[in-house]
């Protein structure tokens, strides 16, 4: 590999990936730089678990899918342990998914029908959070090599820095947006009923409470509507 010129690539992908509009297109250049700098890559994705429930995230080939789907069914595979570690491993490579794999003696003979040659999970991580895994695919066993096991590590790296901050970023932004619905709600209250700004919220509160409503969706129906029914 030309380590140089893969350091070029991967400070203008890192530049990149912190100009991305919104989390999606954040998660979405994530994988695609899988594909385009770890050698051997023919596909890649994020897993991300809640609880035991899987969820994919930009996955850059149906294989990614059928792959998150069949170890959520299994509660078993490589992913699902890069995702929920807490200590030890951050880093998964399995070379060859056409021998005995005892790790996972469900998942692997299956994924192999799928068509995963071999493979590479990522803890994706911060100081404060873990945010999921990413996972690298190949159809041939034995396409990845340390170089590219490095590479996808790096990668991982400054995914995880570019997604945890997509995601303040995008929560910063609600924050906004909500506080300002909730200001124009109480203003409409305030001219309609003539409401103090305490009373208005009080309002509010009371009405989220009372019907089990988030305060932001109720600020929303009076935005829309003029008023609470």
């Amino acid at each position: 590999m030309d380590w140089a010129r893969f350091a070029q690539q991967m400070a203008a992908m890192a530049r990149d990936l912190l100009a991305q509009e919104s989390v999606d297109a954040t998660l979405n250049r994530i994988t695609r730089s899988a594909t385009e700098l770890v050698e051997g890559c023919d596909a890649a994705g994020i897993l991300v678990l809640r609880g035991k429930e899987v969820q994919t995230l930009a996955p850059t080939h149906e294989l990614v899918i059928e792959s998150d789907q069949l170890q959520e069914r299994l509660s078993e595979g490589p992913c699902f342990d890069a995702a929920r570690t807490k200590e030890g491993e951050r880093v998964f490579r399995i070379p060859d998914f056409t021998g005995q794999q005892l790790r996972w003696p469900s998942y692997a003979p299956q994924a192999h029908q799928l068509g995963v040659g071999s493979m590479m999970g990522f803890l994706l991580y911060t100081e404060d959070e873990e945010l999921g895994a990413l996972n690298i695919y190949s159809r041939k066993p034995g396409a990845f090599t340390e170089a590219s096991e490095l590479a996808g590590w790096l990668l991982a790296s400054h995914a995880a820095v570019a997604f945890s901050s997509a995601r303040t970023h995008a929560q910063m932004e609600r924050a906004v947006a909500t506080r300002h619905m909730i200001g124009e709600a109480m203003g409409i209250l305030m001219g309609s009923h003539g409401l103090t700004e305490e009373q208005a919220f009080d309002t509010l509160r009371r009405y989220s409470q009372e019907n089990n409503v988030k305060l932001r969706e109720v600020a929303r129906l009076i935005c829309e509507d003029g008023g609470l029914s």
